[in-house]
């Protein structure tokens, strides 16, 4: 385990816990403050950002959208933490995944992925993206929508009227992969998406408890951010490492031609509010 600490006299402490100390420049507490500024004196659409635990900044992703004038108006922000902030341009637009289909319909009209089966005792459910569920929509095949946050949150419950399903993930080759429980998701970690629109795509953690404004006061905080491609229509599916299911997507930018950012919900935060269990 490395620890980041700002100050060299703590380092014995850390090494005497059993951990590495890494001396960094900017604190916990400023990176947190400059999310707060980059969210409240900027609030720019098509801006997205999180801790970077190995530059020790705090990593803003800005679209295609955002212009001259609101780059200026972001820089001008950052440039008032003394290098904590760095701002990168991703490829495309920040968008929600979602997309009239064929997947899960809503009776409403439109389309999202299937996140992961879960149950409390006897009664099963769907969780899947809230941006899916707004509305309270009424699924066909599945069953009436019972739980939904966004924004805010981004995810969904919705109650399987079918009775039990199989506990896995689609892997889009004729075969899928066991779900036996659920964690939380690491920097770095290799993962994978499963959705309807582009499949099985894999790639790695980049980032957590990343805030994404997608405008219109649609701002959603705490999400997975990756380097994962997604696609309009994968709202909702299953982002999981091996048999442990992580999280819900949510939105991201690109596709998966040229590749792209895509952030997720945690799946922790809804199976603990609930108590459903993911098997």
């Amino acid at each position: 385990m490395v620890v980041t600490i700002t100050d060299r006299a703590d380092a014995a402490k850390v090494k005497k816990a059993g951990a590495v100390p890494k001396v960094v420049e900017h604190s916990q507490a400023e990176l947190a403050k400059a999310a707060k500024a980059i969210e409240n004196k900027a609030d720019i659409k098509g801006t997205a950002w999180s801790v970077d635990p190995v530059g020790n900044t705090l990593s803003v992703a800005v679209d295609s959208t955002v212009d001259a004038k609101e780059m200026a108006k972001l820089r001008k922000v950052a440039d008032r933490f003394d290098g904590a902030v760095s701002i990168e341009r991703t490829k495309g637009e920040f968008t929600k995944l979602i997309r009239g289909g064929d997947a899960m319909y809503a009776d409403a009209g439109w389309r999202c992925s299937a996140g992961f089966n879960a149950r409390i005792g006897s009664t099963y459910y769907v969780i899947t993206a809230g941006h899916c569920t707004e509305g309270y929509p009424n699924w066909s095949g599945i069953g009436p929508t019972a739980a939904s946050s966004f924004p805010g949150d981004d995810y969904g419950v919705i109650r399987n009227d079918s009775g039990s399903a199989p506990g896995v993930v689609y892997l889009y080759n004729g075969s899928t992969q066991d779900i036996t429980g659920v964690g939380n998701a690491y920097v770095n970690q290799y993962v994978q998406r499963s959705g309807s629109t582009t499949g099985l795509h894999g790639g790695y953690v980049t980032g957590l408890n990343a805030t994404v404004n997608y405008g219109g006061g649609d701002v959603v905080y705490g999400l997975i951010r990756t380097n994962v491609c997604a696609e309009p229509g994968d709202s909702g599916g299953s982002l999981f490492a091996g048999n442990t299911a992580l999280g819900m997507t949510s939105g991201g930018s690109g596709n998966c031609s040229s590749g792209g950012t895509t952030f997720f919900q945690p799946v922790t935060e809804v199976t603990n509010r609930y108590g459903l269990e993911v098997y």
